[in-house]
C-alpha cells in the first residue's frame, strides 16, 4: 500500500482528462539571478532588471530635453539664443537635481556596494563623474563663476541608463538553461490511485508512486515505465531531437515529453534527486564559477579604477597649471576622463560570452560544471577515452554469423535465437536481439535447459538445438571443419566471444559476439584526429579486445588490461610530455582519472548527472560531443579575446582624448560625447558576444 492511501495527499479526482498545464502562468522560482550570473565581478549590478532601466531611461529622457533647451551653457556653446523668461535659468538646475536622484541614485548605490566590498569599479567611476558634475553645477547656479554642467549631467545619466538598459537586455536575452529547464517541469501530476486517477502537486509525489503520463504531456518526475509504450522526446537532456522508443521497464526523465501512447510510470526519483534537477545545479554552478579570462577581466576593471582616478588627478594638476583661470574647463576635462574610463564594456566582455557559451552548450547537451574546464578544452592535445560505455555501448552484440557448407545464416540465427529466448544471459539476449533486428521470425522452443553456464539447449521445430562454447563441443567429441576452426580462432584473436550452433549433434556454424561499438564512435575519433588531436583508449578488457575495438575506430594508442585504480596513472603518463589531456569516461569507476585529467568529461549524464569529478558533463552518450566541446571552447575564447581587446583598447585611446591630449589640434571631447562613446563600446561588446549564438554544434 502506498503512502497515498494513508491520506498524505489531498487531491481531487480527475473526472475529465487532465488539461495541458500552462507553464507560462507560473513563475518557477529557482533562485537564480540572471544578472548576477552575468556580472560576477560587478556587485553593483545585482538585482537590476531591464524593465527598471527602460522606465528610468524614458523618464530621464523626458527630463533631459527641457534641461538642454534651457541650459545657458549649451546655448552659449552652440551660439543659440534659447528661450528666456524670469526664473528660466533655474529650470536646468531643478530638472538636473531631479534627474540625479531619480536616474543617478542607482549608480550611487552600486558604488557604495563596490566600495564596501573594496572592489571599486564601473559604478564607482560613474558615481564619481555625476557627483562631481552635480557639485560643480550647483556651485555655478548659486553664484560661482563658470559654466554649469546641468545639460551634461542629465545627458550623462540618460545615456548611462540607456547603456545599462541595452546591456541588461542583452544579458537577460542570453537566457540560461535554468529558466528553460524549469519551464519544462509540470507543477501537477496524475497520480494513479486504485482504479482512478487524481491530480496532485508534483511536490507531493514520493518514490514508489505510479503516475499516468498522457499523450503529449510532460513527464513529471524520474521514473520507470510499468505499463504502456510510447516515444518520448528527451531533447532537454540529450540535445537529440529524435524521440526515443520506451516500453515496459524503460527509464524516463522529468521534463521529457511523451508521444502518442499513454504511460504509467513508477516514481524512482523526486525533487532535487531528479536528473533535470542535477543538470540545473550543474548549469548554476558553471555560471557561478569564473573562468581565467573572467578573473583577468575583473582584475583589469579594478586596475582601471585606479588608472582612471590617477589620470583624473594628473589631468586636474596639468590643466590647473596650464589654465589656472578656467576652472570650468579643468573640471570638464576631469569629468570627461572619469566618464570615458568607466569599465562598462570590460565588465560585460567576459560574463556575457560565458553565459551564452554555457547556455549554448547546455542546449547541445554539453553541461559545463566549471568554466575553467571549458577554457582549457581549447588546448587539448590528447583525448583519452574509456572504452566500455563510452566508445562502446557496454553490452554484447552479434558481429558475425558463419555458416557451414549446406547451412544458412538466417536459419542459424533463427534456431540460436529460439534456443536462447528463455535465457537471461547477456550472450543469449544479444543473439535474440540480433534476430529480431534482422526481422526474422523466431520459432517457439520447448524443453529449454542451461548447460551450466557454457551454453543452452532446447527443442526447436522438432530438432534438438544447442548453442554452446567450444568446450562443450570438445566434451562431446564433436570435430569442426578446418574452415570453422580458423574462423573461430580469428574471431577469438580479436577478443570476440564465439559460440557454436548445433542441430541434432551436427554443427551448423558459429556466432561471434563482442562489445557493441557505438555507431557514432568512428566519426568522433575521425573528427578529433582531423583537428590534430591524439586519440587514445584505455580499457580493463584484454589486449585482444582493446586492439580489435581500436582497429575498428582507427585508434593507434591503446592501454589495455588497466584496473580502475590505475586509470589515473595512464592520464599522468600521457601528461608527462606536457600534453593537455582530456579524459572521457562514464563516471562510474573513472573518477580518479577524470580528476587527474586537465579536462574531465563525463559521458552519459542521464545515468549519473552529479558527477563531481568531471569539469564537463555530456547529457548524451554520443562521443562526437567531445569534438563539439573543442569547437565551443575555441569559439568562446576567441570571443572573449575580441571583447577584451575592444574594451581595453577603447579605454587606452579614450582616456588621453578625454584628458585633452589633442587640444593642440582643436579637438576636445566633452563628457556627453565620452558617455556616448562608452555606451557604444558596451553595445559593440554585447553584439559581438551575441554572434557566438551562430556557432553550429553537432554538425
Amino acid at each position: 500500500m502506498s503512502n497515498h492511501e494513508h491520506g498524505h495527499h489531498q487531491p481531487t479526482v480527475a473526472a475529465e482528462p487532465h488539461a495541458a498545464h500552462d507553464h507560462g502562468e507560473h513563475d518557477h522560482d529557482h533562485d537564480h539571478d540572471h544578472d548576477h550570473a552575468g556580472h560576477e565581478g560587478h556587485s553593483g549590478h545585482e538585482g537590476h532588471d531591464p524593465a527598471i532601466f527602460k522606465r528610468k531611461f524614458w523618464l530621464s529622457l523626458l527630463l533631459t530635453l527641457p534641461t538642454m533647451v534651457f541650459s545657458t551653457g549649451l546655448q552659449d556653446i552652440l551660439g543659440l539664443g534659447g528661450p528666456r523668461f524670469p526664473g528660466s535659468q533655474y529650470i536646468p538646475a531643478v530638472f538636473g537635481v531631479v534627474l540625479f536622484f531619480y536616474g543617478g541614485l542607482v549608480f550611487i548605490r552600486g558604488a557604495v556596494t563596490e566600495l564596501r566590498s573594496r572592489q571599486p569599479g564601473m559604478m564607482t567611476l560613474i558615481s564619481l563623474a555625476i557627483v562631481v558634475a552635480l557639485g560643480y553645477s550647483l556651485a555655478v547656479t548659486l553664484g560661482l563663476t563658470g559654466m554649469d554642467f546641468w545639460w551634461e549631467l542629465s545627458t550623462l545619466i540618460t545615456i548611462m541608463l540607456l547603456g545599462h538598459w541595452i546591456e541588461m537586455s542583452a544579458v537577460m536575452g542570453a537566457q540560461d538553461a535554468l529558466g528553460e529547464l524549469a519551464k519544462l517541469l509540470p507543477d501537477e501530476a496524475d497520480l494513479v490511485h486504485g482504479d482512478h486517477v487524481m491530480t496532485v502537486p508534483v511536490s507531493q509525489l514520493v518514490v514508489g508512486d505510479v503516475v499516468l503520463v498522457r499523450p503529449g504531456a510532460a513527464v513529471p518526475v524520474d521514473g520507470e515505465i510499468v505499463d504502456g509504450q510510447s516515444e518520448v522526446n528527451e531533447a532537454l537532456l540529450t540535445g537529440e531531437s529524435a524521440p526515443v522508443k520506451k516500453s515496459l521497464g524503460a527509464a524516463v526523465i522529468a521534463g521529457s515529453i511523451n508521444g502518442t501512447g499513454a504511460l504509467r510510470v513508477r516514481v524512482t526519483r523526486v525533487g532535487g534527486d531528479t536528473a533535470i534537477a542535477g543538470i540545473m545545479k550543474l548549469v548554476a554552478d558553471a555560471q557561478a564559477s569564473k573562468s581565467g579570462a573572467q578573473v583577468l577581466a575583473d582584475r583589469a576593471a579594478a586596475l582601471l579604477f585606479y588608472v582612471a582616478v590617477g589620470a583624473a588627478i594628473i589631468t586636474l594638476i596639468v590643466w590647473v597649471l596650464l589654465k589656472p583661470g578656467d576652472p570650468s574647463f579643468v573640471l570638464e576635462r576631469v569629468v570627461s576622463v572619469l566618464v570615458i574610463a568607466c569599465p562598462h564594456a570590460l565588465g560585460l566582455a567576459i560574463p556575457l560570452v560565458s553565459l551564452i557559451a554555457t547556455t549554448k552548450g547546455a542546449r547541445a547537451g554539453i553541461l559545463v560544471k566549471n568554466k575553467l574546464a571549458l577554457e582549457t578544452a581549447r588546448k587539448i592535445d590528447v583525448v583519452l577515452f574509456d572504452k566500455t560505455g563510452t566508445l562502446t555501448e557496454g553490452r554484447q552484440g552479434v558481429v558475425d554469423v558463419v555458416a557451414m557448407d549446406g547451412a544458412d545464416v538466417e536459419e542459424i540465427t533463427r534456431l540460436a535465437a529460439a534456443t536462447e529466448a528463455s535465457s537471461e544471459h547477456p550472450i543469449a539476449a544479444a543473439i535474440v536481439r540480433y534476430a529480431r533486428e534482422a526481422g526474422l521470425t523466431v520459432p517457439p522452443a520447448s524443453g529449454f535447459r542451461s548447460l551450466s553456464g557454457r551454453g543452452a539447449e532446447a527443442t526447436v521445430e522438432g530438432r534438438t538445438v544447442t548453442v554452446a562454447s567450444a568446450r562443450v563441443l570438445t566434451e562431446r567429441g564433436i570435430l569442426l571443419s578446418p574452415e570453422l576452426v580458423n574462423s573461430g580462432r580469428d574471431h577469438s584473436a580479436g577478443g570476440q566471444t564465439v559460440v557454436y550452433v548445433l542441430a541434432d549433434g551436427s554443427v551448423l556454424g558459429l556466432v561471434a559476439l563482442a562489445d557493441v561499438i557505438r555507431p557514432e564512435s568512428v566519426q568522433a575519433v575521425a573528427r578529433l584526429s582531423a583537428r590534430g588531436v591524439r586519440v587514445a583508449m584505455l580499457t580493463g578488457d584484454s589486449r585482444e579486445v582493446g586492439n580489435w575495438v581500436a582497429k575498428e575506430l582507427g585508434i593507434s594508442e591503446v592501454f589495455a588490461e588497466i584496473l580502475p585504480g590505475d586509470k589515473a596513472g595512464v592520464v599522468k603518463q600521457l601528461q608527462r610530455d606536457g600534453s593537455t589531456v582530456a579524459m572521457v569516461g562514464d563516471g562510474v569507476n573513472d573518477a580518479p582519472a577524470l580528476t587527474q585529467a586537465d579536462v574531465g568529461i563525463a559521458i552519459g549524464a542521464g545515468t549519473d548527472v552529479a558527477i563531481e569529478s568531471a569539469g564537463i558533463v555530456l547529457a548524451t552518450s554520443d562521443p562526437r560531443a567531445v569534438d563539439d566541446i573543442l569547437t565551443l571552447s575555441r569559439a568562446t575564447y576567441r570571443k572573449e579575446l575580441q571583447n577584451l581587446f575592444w574594451a581595453t583598447g577603447y579605454n587606452s585611446i579614450g582616456i588621453p582624448l578625454a584628458a585633452g591630449a589633442l587640444v593642440g589640434v582643436g579637438f576636445l571631447m566633452p563628457p556627453a560625447a565620452a558617455a556616448a562613446l562608452m555606451s557604444v563600446s558596451t553595445i559593440v561588446v554585447a553584439l559581438n558576444a551575441q554572434l557566438l549564438r551562430r556557432l553550429r554544434l553537432g554538425a
